[in-house]
């Protein structure tokens, strides 16, 4: 299972490495010692936090800004049948979904609580502006 320092944690979350401490104290999040003596939680119990943390994106003032392609989050479910699987990553408030194949899912080791990047690629973007 794949362990984060507290700060990846915190930067996968959004939060500070202090909040993160808090989630531990108060039971929110598991911590475990790693070989070093510095405090380690499961990718999978960060994954759980950050699709509670998610919230949809506020439509305010936008001005001079576009969405990168590139998005780090973390994997929080992954369904797999014998030639194709579905992926789901949590980058900060944007659940993205991608489909591929299982070998590819295999190869890269994907589970719940992984650290992935999403790249974005699309023919057709469509990008606006509120009033």
């Amino acid at each position: 299972m794949t362990q984060l320092r507290i700060s990846d944690a915190a930067e996968l979350l959004g939060v500070s490495d202090d909040t993160v401490r808090r989630m531990v104290d108060a039971g929110r999040l598991r911590a475990t010692k790693d070989a070093g003596g510095r405090l380690s939680v499961t990718g999978a119990d960060v994954a759980a936090v950050a699709q509670e943390l998610a919230h949809p994106a506020p439509v305010g003032p936008v001005a001079d800004e576009s969405a990168r392609n590139r998005m780090r989050g973390l994997v929080t479910r992954v369904l797999k049948d014998t030639v194709m699987a579905q992926v789901e990553l949590q980058c900060g408030p944007f659940r993205i979904v991608s489909l591929m194949s299982r070998e590819a899912v295999d190869d890269l080791g994907l589970e719940v609580g992984s650290v992935a990047v999403a790249s974005i690629k699309s023919t057709n973007v469509v990008i606006g502006v509120p009033r």
